[in-house]
């Protein structure tokens, strides 16, 4: 009877053993328990609790805080004062604690087709609502900014179906409460791995694709400019962009006072015609899309994941440069023979 429970708890979490299974099923529980806590809340109330939680993980997570800084120097150095930074990258960490903890628990309940006016403001939506209405495929983008969740689902809201590309959660548990809220809004959700067979016949049905642009892909992804420093950036995006010939949505979600009051623009709609002529329409759109989000960024800079390790693998170039050299070998000279000191002994003057 034990051992049979324990098979099942092991298959259910998807787990190598016991520990961990035991381990993902606490994680699960917590979070059930805090969404049933804060749901008897006020969205608002919650925000501020959530806001000093996002001060203590600033305060406590010295190595996040390092990072975040390491990450802001470089990129917004030149523009702000040690101190600005500082400020800029607390409050990311204050502004995603509120998105993690509350709003991503939240939203699909507060959100819905008669309530997201009290949330949400859209901001000259117009031409990419005729994109996203043409049923020609569109891809739609953003990065680790603002309320990226917020983004696809407020949409689906207003009765456009969206597919997002997504990295599964690794507890198995959460990411089936995730999926499944997120399915009850109209978001259907893709896995990373293995999307680009699934990902064109979404664009072949007419429907908008959603993904995080701003990821790191690693060394062997296309290195393109972002906050004046080479960023990895995989190339699927444009790939497929080119492969169907269809535009490329730049849009996000910020917030634009205290509490869940946020806004939904666009950045930039890069049309097919403007890439047919580029020498090189791969780098092209990838930088083109990458600079739009930068863009974005540089208005509300404390709205960025500062934290995330966007930078993260080098190009090989800046990697062989920074490289030790090595050893060099250390020339042989033959000894140095001084000449024998004189024997001669000065002679006198009477001699």
């Amino acid at each position: 009877m034990f051992a049979t429970i324990v098979r099942r708890l092991i298959v259910a979490t998807e787990a190598p053993g016991l520990g961990v299974a035991l381990r993902r099923v606490g994680e699960y529980a917590a979070l059930r328990v805090w969404a049933l806590i804060i749901g008897c809340f006020p969205i608002e109330m919650n925000l501020r609790t959530a806001r000093w939680m996002g001060r203590a993980w600033w305060a406590v997570m010295r190595r996040h805080r390092d990072r975040a800084l390491d990450n802001l120097r470089p990129a917004l150095g030149s523009r702000y004062s040690a101190a600005q930074l500082r400020r800029i990258a607390r409050q990311s960490f204050e502004h995603f604690a509120q998105v993690y903890l509350v709003e991503v628990v939240m939203t699909p309940r507060a959100v819905n087709e008669w309530s997201w006016a009290r949330y949400i403001e859209l901001d000259n939506l117009g031409p990419a609502l005729r994109e996203l209405l043409a049923a020609r495929g569109t891809l739609l983008l953003t990065g680790h900014f603002g309320n990226y969740e917020l983004l696809g689902y407020a949409i689906c809201r207003l009765g456009i179906p969206l597919t997002a590309v997504m990295r599964p959660v690794d507890n198995p548990l959460i990411n089936r409460y995730l999926v499944a809220s997120r399915a009850a809004g109209g978001l259907a959700l893709l896995y990373k791995k293995g999307v680009s067979a699934v990902a064109s016949d979404v664009i072949d049905r007419g429907q908008p694709l959603c993904f995080i642009a701003d990821q790191d892909a690693g060394r062997k992804g296309l290195f393109v400019d972002f906050f004046g420093r080479p960023a990895s950036t995989y190339k699927s995006i444009a790939l497929l962009a080119l492969q169907k010939q269809v535009p490329i949505i730049v849009g996000y979600a910020t917030r634009v006072r205290p509490g869940f009051h946020y806004r939904i623009g666009v950045e930039r709609i890069i049309q097919p015609a403007e890439w047919q002529n580029q020498e090189d329409p791969l780098r092209w759109i990838t930088q083109t899309y990458t600079r739009a989000l930068e863009d974005a960024i540089r208005r509300w800079p404390e709205q960025y994941l500062w934290v995330h390790r966007r930078w993260k693998h080098r190009p090989k170039t800046e990697r062989q440069a920074s490289a030790p050299s090595p050893p060099t070998a250390r020339a042989t000279y033959p000894p140095v023979v001084l000449p024998p000191a004189s024997t001669d002994q000065p002679q006198s003057k009477g001699s």
